[in-house]
């Protein structure tokens, strides 16, 4: 196991930060309920972030994750280009509150190192890729889908002993969060607080959502785009790619929402 820059404990539970938004596994459903909709608003832009460790195993990567949420510390781990995982937190308005938070994190000993990450994804001094977020709306479209392509194959849970991970809005929130867009937590929130688009009119980097327990929301997954998604499913399974048009998805399917 390769790791750098971080110390935690490997008893914590291994969960990414986000609270879980598919709390059942997904169960038949007889007929497409009519969810009520929220007025649409815009996605929080977020500001500076930190990023700390290098992780050989994303088991690690998500422990550590759990660590900072145990901090108060929303963050999201992340294939980084160079075979590791890296993991990137916290939300500051400024360069200098954002430094002064990771030298308290050192303090403590949560972390050896960490650098500042400018609110446009640099961070020049940051071992792995340097990544520049897209300000462009095709090109954030096209990040979104890279970013929740390297998700794929990732296990759901990674304690195994816990009914903690990464659930479908964990890995909806973590592939906005790490475009800079600040997503609500739940699969409920986040489809409250996009805007309505028909089925037919969907495009990549769009969330599609289900009604897997009957009259709420209770799934969500990025679309692809030509009929695709990808999802967090279940508990036991890894994050995969569907088709809109297989007969569940299709019975369950709510709709779909836009935050660009």
């Amino acid at each position: 196991m390769r790791q750098h820059g971080v110390r935690f404990s490997l008893g914590l539970g291994a969960a990414l930060l986000l609270v879980p938004g598919c709390s059942r596994p997904p169960g038949t459903l007889s007929e497409r309920r009519t969810v009520p909709i929220a007025s649409a608003r815009p996605l929080p832009r977020l500001g500076y972030t930190l990023q700390a460790g290098a992780f050989a195993k994303v088991e690690n990567a998500a422990r550590f994750s759990d660590a900072l949420q145990a901090q108060g510390l929303e963050a999201a781990y992340y294939a980084s280009g160079d075979g590791l995982f890296r993991v990137r937190f916290g939300d500051f308005t400024t360069k200098e509150k954002a430094r002064n938070r990771g030298e308290a994190l050192k303090a403590t000993g949560i972390i050896e190192a960490f650098w500042v990450v400018a609110p446009d994804g640099s961070a020049p001094t940051a071992p792995g890729p340097i990544r520049i977020r897209p300000t462009d709306e095709r090109g954030l479209r096209a990040s979104l889908v890279e970013s929740a392509r390297g998700y794929l194959g990732v296990p759901y849970l990674f304690g195994g002993t816990t009914e903690r991970g990464f659930d479908c809005s964990g890995l909806t929130g973590a592939v906005y969060r790490l475009n800079g867009l600040n997503l609500p937590r739940s699969s409920q929130a986040q489809f409250e607080a996009g805007t309505p688009v028909a089925v037919e009119n969907a495009r990549a980097g769009d969330l599609v959502f289900f009604s897997t327990v009957g009259g709420r929301v209770s799934h969500v997954g990025l679309y692809l785009g030509q009929g695709a998604f990808i999802h967090a499913p279940r508990s036991g399974q890894s994050i995969r790619q569907n088709e809109l048009a297989d007969r569940y998805y299709q019975k369950t399917l709510v709709g779909v929402r836009s935050y660009l």
